[in-house]
Parts: structure tokens; sequence; C-alpha cells
């Protein structure tokens, strides 16, 4: 086997070495998207909280606006690098943005069918709160509508979306026996890439070579002893 192949097999098990944790892509920092970036922000979280708090009284909602304020961070990630964004928004504030939000709208939807109504029935609220909150029946329609709007379907979508763009960003690590089979099935798959028809012929060539001279001295070998025989006699 030649050096260069010696070489080859050493980088390969290093980068099967480099493999074993998380794969992370390669931060390369940009002047023009840091630059884009910082002034497309301001617009972006803008038009999401809008679209949010407008949403039941004009086109949008809280999952469009609560995509768009996701893409914020996204953008934030992709200009100053996903890994120093993990540690400036922590794991448990997304985890925690959306358990609120679960909790926001299970809460308004649940309480109605406690009371004896159905599911999402805002006006339930009416006989309860009526009176001290100083609202009529249609209100509480238009408020609750908002808060599941706001507090509840905007939460849950920003919290999801950035949870499953770091999750998708941090990579997966392969069981130990899978990762192992598939290293092993793509090193012997390389090895054969890497070794061509003509270097095939040469080693073949040069084992027939060690054969015969093989051979030749087994012959010499026998002829000395049976001339040591012979003297022997």
């Amino acid at each position: 086997m030649s050096s260069d192949q010696l070489d080859g097999d050493a980088d390969r098990l290093d980068g099967n070495a480099d493999r074993i944790a998380r794969q992370r892509p390669i931060y390369t920092e940009s002047q023009v998207i840091m630059t884009t970036v910082k002034a497309v922000i301001p617009f972006v979280l803008t038009y999401g909280l809008f679209i949010t708090f407008h949403g039941t009284s004009s086109p949008g909602g809280g999952f469009q606006g609560g995509a768009l304020v996701a893409s914020v961070v996204l953008m934030i990630a992709f200009a100053f690098g996903i890994e120093s964004t993990r540690v400036w928004l922590a794991n448990r504030l997304v985890v925690g943005l959306g358990t609120l939000g679960v909790a926001i709208f299970a809460g308004i939807a649940l309480v109605p069918m406690a009371l004896g109504e159905n599911f999402l029935e805002y006006t339930a609220y009416y006989p309860v709160l009526g009176d001290i909150l100083g609202l009529k029946e249609y209100e509480f329609v238009k408020y609750g509508m908002e808060a599941v709007e706001i507090g509840g379907i905007a939460f849950i979508v920003s919290g999801v979306l950035m949870g499953l763009f770091f999750a998708l960003a941090a990579g997966v690590t392969p069981p130990s026996g899978a990762g192992n089979g598939a290293d092993a099935v793509a090193d012997t798959g390389a090895d054969t890439a890497s070794n061509p028809a003509g270097e095939t012929a040469v080693d073949d060539g040069e084992t027939a070579v060690d054969d015969t001279e093989t051979a030749v001295e087994d012959a010499e070998t026998a002829g000395d002893n049976a001339t040591e025989a012979g003297e022997s006699q």
C-alpha cells in the first residue's frame, strides 16, 4: 500500500473522530449580511407584532405573527452565528415560551367546558366576570379571541419554530452501532474508489514477483539440503 493511501486512511480516521460530536455548520462572518439583518429586523419584528395584535379584526393572526417573530431570531442566527444566538437566547426561554402559550390556550379553551358550555365558548365568562370587568357579552368574544391569538397561538408558534431551528442546526448524533457500521461501509467504498485499475494491476504484479522469488528460494534450499545429505553419506 502506498504512502498516499496511508495518509488518506489517516485523514478518514480523523474525520470519523470529528463526526462523533454533533455536526455544526461553520460560521463565516459577513459584514453585508450583518448590516442587512440589523436594518431589516426592526421592520420585521414590528410587522409581526402588528399582525399578531390586529389578527382578530384584520388579515393576519397569531400564527402568521408568531412565525414572523420567530424569523427574527433565525435571521440573527444566520447573521451572527447559531451558537452565539443559542447562548444569547437560552433554551429554557424557548421552551418556556411554547409552554406558556399552551397553558394560556388550554386555560381559555377549557374553562368554558368546566362552566357547562362548549370548547372555546367565550360567552361562558360573561355570567361570572361580566359585572366584575364591566364588559358586555360580545366583548368577551372579542377579547377572548385576542387572548387566544396573542397569548396562545403566537407564543406556541414562535417557541416551536425557534426550537425546531436550533434542534435541526445542532444535528443528530447517530447510535454507536449504526454509526460504526455506516463509517465502515463508507470507508470501504472510499478505499475502492481511491484504488484505480492501474494500481490494482501493479499490486497483482508485485505479488506475483514475490511468489516467484519465494519459489526460487525454496528450490535453492531443497538443493542445499540434498547436497548436504549426499556429503554426509
